[in-house]
């Protein structure tokens, strides 16, 4: 054991000695929080429709008013009055516009005989989400304008109720448990296997092997040093990115206690992973290579950005054996919905076996010759 303390105490000096790669591997992974959860967490506001009204009879002018009142409500849209149909197409075109409301001649005689009133709703589809706004506030414009005057006495149609468990979850607040996971493999990268190989490209892993210390030893030193890199690396960024997200009761004693055992046992599987990727590679541009590639292949498929239900089976079975998924399992279930240790015992034990097995790997395959 005083053998592989040696190895920790060394490491940890050379990491205390860099503050500046410090400072930036904390920096990265809160800027990817910020600016990825309001840019992909914000509610549309601010669409152009642009309102042909070709009828101007009383249905058409509560139409307009409804629409009126959805632009000065949740401001998702901003009305702008058109004459010539052609030209508000030619502007939907030119993306000056995001779509175009267009009340046909006929609407008001249609309302009054009751024969199939429509309006149309020409929309820009090359942006999914700006035209699925537009469809949701219209849609939710005609129910309000097809709802009876006078509500019946026995209503008679079924209606859903829902009942929300948790408080709302904004984006941002959603994709803080993946940010935490990205900054411990950020620091693992870092300060787990990137180290020894460099040692070995300069020579300095000679003086491991003129020793008496064991592989284990070796292997064990270099991923208990990791871990706390790892560790302090999770800890802080699990408190600072809770305040900027606004996660309720972020500095709870027993929910951060939870907190620091999952981001422990995180920490160490992902050395694990990393020394057992690295323990037979020399070329020191090796795992700079491959960071990005481990990047896409472990973060996205963990579900920190997007639900798995949404994954194609192939992208699903990555994910079942991926660590980065219970990972960002656990933290989901710590920072979102604050539960106990019961919620993440199942992530735990994968983690915890993930570990023995890369570690029992990493240790059989490494050499222990110059």
């Amino acid at each position: 054991m005083s053998r592989m303390w040696a190895i920790v105490e060394r490491e940890l000096r050379r990491f205390r000695r860099s503050p500046i790669l410090i400072v930036v591997s904390m920096i990265f992974p809160l800027c990817q929080l910020v600016i990825l959860g309001y840019a992909f967490g914000g509610n549309v506001k601010h669409l152009k429709v642009a309102v042909v009204d070709q009828d101007h009879g009383l249905p058409a002018v509560k139409i307009r008013e409804l629409a009126q009142a959805a632009a000065s409500g949740a401001r998702t849209i901003d009305l702008i009055d058109y004459a010539d149909q052609g030209r508000a197409v030619a502007d939907l075109r030119n993306g000056l516009v995001n779509g175009v409301l267009t009340i046909p001649p006929e609407f008001s005689r249609r309302v009054l005989v009751k024969n199939e009133p429509r309006v149309a709703l020409i929309e820009d589809n090359t942006d999914n989400v700006v035209a699925g706004a537009l469809a949701s506030t219209m849609a939710s414009m005609l129910v309000a304008y097809n709802e009876p005057p006078t509500p019946a006495r026995v209503v008679e149609k079924a209606a859903l109720d829902v009942v929300e468990v948790y408080p709302y979850v904004p984006y941002i607040q959603y994709l803080l448990p993946g940010i935490i996971v990205m900054s411990i493999f950020m620091m693992v990268m870092i300060g787990g296997g990137i180290i020894f190989i460099d040692d070995k490209a300069r020579g300095l892993h000679e003086g491991y092997l003129v020793t008496p210390i064991s592989k284990l030893e070796l292997i064990a030193g270099f991923n208990v040093s990791g871990t706390i890199k790892a560790v302090l690396a999770g800890c802080t960024i699990a408190i600072i990115g809770s305040l900027i997200a606004g996660v309720p009761n972020p500095l709870d004693p027993l929910r951060f206690v939870r907190l620091a055992l999952l981001i422990v046992v995180t920490s160490f599987a992902l050395i694990s992973m990393m020394f057992l990727i690295m323990v037979r590679v020399s070329d020191p541009l090796m795992p700079r290579a491959i960071f990005g590639l481990l990047n896409t292949v472990l973060y996205f498929p963990s579900g920190a950005v997007y639900p798995q239900q949404g994954f194609p089976g192939w992208m699903q079975a990555i994910a079942a054996v991926d660590p980065f998924t219970y990972a960002v399992h656990g933290f989901k279930s710590l920072l979102l919905k604050n539960t106990g240790i019961d919620a993440i015992t199942t992530d735990l034990l994968y983690l915890v076996a993930f570990s023995i097995v890369a570690m029992t790997a990493a240790t059989s395959l490494f050499k222990r010759t110059l």
